[in-house]
């Protein structure tokens, strides 16, 4: 094949999400550091303040980790009073966790860098397009779940 250059394929969707979530993971790992928690502790709190009063296995769920490793992230949050557990009224076995007022303080120091990080991943998108990403990304995440 003298003269012709062979044409790579594009890399897939797949693996084009994964370089974006584990360049998101990192650069919010570097905002809440000075906090003393990480990303996934920082998205439970978001979860949280969105539902709050969600059982473990439902916080899990919504976090995208274990159930096994939701026990370790709570009891963290936890000792830190960024979350509390209470027993759920209407099941008593069940224990809900929520956010308390420090957790919520902590979210707010936040939230203006977190969405300057957003507003970064898609500076270069019209708003138009932005928002079509965020319905093609809500769809694709619907037709796996």
């Amino acid at each position: 094949m003298v003269g012709t250059q062979a044409t790579k394929a594009p890399p897939s969707l797949l693996y084009m999400v994964k370089q974006v979530e584990l360049i998101v993971r990192s650069r919010l790992d570097e905002l809440v550091k000075p906090s003393g928690i990480t990303a996934l502790q920082y998205t439970a709190l978001t979860v949280l303040e969105r539902h709050d009063g969600l059982s473990a296995a439902q916080l899990a769920r919504d976090s995208f980790v274990t159930a096994q490793s939701i026990a370790d992230l709570v009891r963290s949050l936890e000792s830190r009073g960024l979350v509390r557990r209470e027993r759920n009224p209407r099941n008593r076995r069940e224990l809900l966790i929520l956010l308390t007022d420090a957790g919520r303080e902590l979210l707010d120091r936040h939230a203006g860098p977190v969405r300057e990080l957003e507003e970064r991943m898609v500076g270069d998108l019209t708003t138009h397009q932005a928002e079509q990403f965020r319905r093609a990304l809500s769809r694709s995440w619907h037709a796996l779940s």
